[in-house]
């Protein structure tokens, strides 16, 4: 009898502490073949190929690429050169990552998911509070080495040196408390407290750099010494700043696997460099390179009456991309004391008149960016603030504009003119309401000073909107000078924030997330090199990049999207430009593509070339 009062109690016992264990350890989730920043992976363990390849493409080959330019190093990850690196060694958006690899390989198809490349599983929690990555065993670098877990050791620890490697790199691993090997092929990362929902996948794309290849002594420097990757191709020649030309490497560890079955096809790539656009443009006509992607409405109508098009040689193509429009504009560097207050870079941007160069210049083929998810479901323009942003929000009542919180802000529309007096009294009586004066048909600020800046401008075409710009502010007395520079000297000027205004671009995606720190987040403001043009250092701003990072359902993170996006407009720091709907891309027509085309629109690494005799 005293047997079963004893047992009863202690099975209560074990029940509770095992529903404790449960509450305070959330169960670990079983190694997977894919993770998914929000909802599942849309493919399955198993799968055989990606669904917009053609896994039966020919292999063979040469692809020739021309790019507007130059290069000055082959390390992919350091600050020095950074923006200078060759094209394809690594995470190239157009080539693809042709010499280095990620542990697990990004899909242009869905918004934010990876699936095993040199990691062949991936591990977590619910909670996302540590990740695991175990190797692939038949992982090879391109001289027959093992990728190993003590190379992704040095690529890390390489990564960690402040001032010298990307500063992206150096903010995801502060967010890592430790780095330990299990076994002889995994690698763990355990999180501290800065991390967010985000580091696993962000974790998971940082390239794998050989140990035995780099010296560490030198490993800041720049170098053009051809480096080993474990990637499909290994470089066969190079012509600093001007040739680059890869070859296929026929023992590619991984040519078998579903993420690669498709890709990859040509034996041999060249990507030259052309230091400007009309000779990089000429070089496509005279069939010097075979794709040629084009951005401008008036060249995409207008500069195609050669003979090669003429006789069907080469093919216009459009594509549909379900990527958000992205941001194109004027960037005002609030590091400078002229671009302090708000409410100037509010009236600056109500003088930029988009309908007269629109018609004017561009035959009326763009639309007007409004805000930094346009043309998806991520932006906030035309929807009234809901309750999860509203209370993202409240911390900071200053931050939104009311206009913008509830939707109705939309970017000026002028009567196409290039001088809308309605547009130009608006912005004078902003500018008076902070502060500024007129003295001799000067405009004056505060301190009595002229007010007026310099345009940073890398090609002719930025030059002609910078232009149209430049006549617009000078109705009001603002003196804006523009300069043009090559390069070299832009890249140089842009990592040192060396300039007034600049115009440039950011690429957008339906998953965005710790990349936006570095455009936009306070720590980034004085890091040289960072992508953040504007030196924006905004409480609200961080708050909403950490609630987009953290959000577990779709629903949330898109709420945080709308309300970041809400603070960014308000702010004024960039005056947007304009967008296509979609891409434009000319191709000689051996060169084909698959017949589906994924979410982010064409995908140059699927192309492939047609037999040559």
């Amino acid at each position: 009898m005293p047997g079963p009062l004893v047992r009863k109690p202690c099975a209560r016992l074990a029940t509770t502490l095992a529903l404790l264990a449960a509450s305070a350890f959330p169960a670990l989730a079983a190694p997977a073949h894919a993770i998914a920043m929000h909802g599942e992976p849309k493919l399955e363990a198993g799968f055989d190929h990606l669904p917009f390849v053609d896994p039966a493409a020919p292999k063979g080959g040469t692809m020739r690429y021309g790019v507007y330019g130059t290069f000055d190093n082959l390390n992919p990850i350091i600050v020095r050169g950074a923006t200078t690196t060759a094209r394809g060694i690594w995470f190239d958006p157009e080539f693809g990552s042709l010499v280095f690899e990620p542990l697990m390989w990004r899909s242009p198809d869905e918004p934010f998911t990876l699936y095993g490349l040199l990691a062949e599983s991936v591990e977590t929690d619910a909670e996302r509070r540590f990740v695991e990555f175990t190797l692939n065993p038949k992982a090879r670098f391109s001289d027959g080495t093992p990728v190993t877990v003590e190379d992704v050791l040095f690529t890390t620890e390489m990564m960690k040196q402040v001032g010298v490697v990307r500063p992206q790199y150096t903010d995801w691993l502060s967010r890592v408390a430790t780095i330990e090997k299990v076994g002889e092929r995994g690698i763990r990362f355990t999180f501290n407290e800065k991390a967010d929902r985000e580091l696993p996948l962000l974790l998971a794309g940082l390239p794998v750099l050989p140990e035995h290849a780099f010296d560490r002594a030198t490993f800041a420097q720049t170098t053009l010494k051809p480096v080993i990757g474990s990637g499909p191709y290994r470089i066969e020649s190079l012509d600093p700043g001007r040739r680059i030309t890869y070859r296929r490497n026929p023992d590619y560890w991984a040519k078998d696997l579903p993420v690669k079955r498709g890709l990859d096809n040509y034996e041999s790539i060249v990507i030259d460099y052309y230091r400007n656009p009309d000779a990089q443009f000429e070089a496509f006509q005279k069939g010097l390179f075979y794709v040629y992607a084009d951005g401008s409405p008036q060249h995409w109508r207008t500069a195609y009456d050669f003979p090669a098009v003429r006789d069907g040689r080469v093919v216009k193509e459009e594509f549909e991309t379900g990527r958000p429009a992205g941001t194109y504009g004027f960037f005002f560097n609030t590091r400078r004391p002229i671009f302090h207050d708000r409410r100037v870079r509010q009236a600056l941007g109500l003088l930029y008149d988009f309908e007269w160069a629109n018609k004017n210049l561009y035959f009326g083929a763009y639309s007007r960016i409004a805000g930094y998810f346009a043309n998806s479901e991520l932006s906030s323009v035309g929807r009234p603030a809901d309750a999860r942003e509203k209370a993202l929000l409240a911390p900071f009542p200053d931050a939104v504009s009311p206009e913008v919180l509830d939707g109705r802000w939309t970017p000026p529309v002028s009567d196409a003119s290039g001088a809308d007096r309605r547009l130009l009294k608006e912005a004078v009586d902003q500018l008076k309401a902070a502060g500024f004066t007129f003295v001799d048909g000067r405009l004056v600020d505060p301190n009595g000073q002229p007010f007026g800046f310099e345009i940073l401008a890398q090609n002719a075409d930025q030059q002609r909107i910078a232009l149209g710009y430049q006549r617009t502010l000078g109705r009001i007395g603002i003196a804006v000078s523009i300069r043009l520079v090559d390069d070299a000297q832009y890249q140089l000027r842009k990592q040192r924030f060396d300039y007034d205004v600049l115009i440039s671009p950011f690429n957008a995606t339906l998953s965005p997330g710790a990349e936006q720190r570095g455009r936009w987040g306070s720590g980034s403001a004085k890091v040289n090199g960072s992508f953040n043009y504007a030196g924006a250092a905004n409480p609200a701003v961080d708050a909403m990049i950490d609630a987009m990072t953290s959000a577990r359902t779709r629903e949330d993170f898109v709420s945080a999207v709308r309300a970041y996006d809400r603070v960014l407009i308000s702010e004024a720091y960039v005056v947007p430009l304009f967008y296509v709907g979609k891409q434009w891309l000319a191709r000689w027509t051996f060169v084909h593509h698959p017949d589906r085309t994924p979410l982010v629109g064409y995908y140059l690494p699927s192309f492939w070339r047609e037999p040559e005799n």
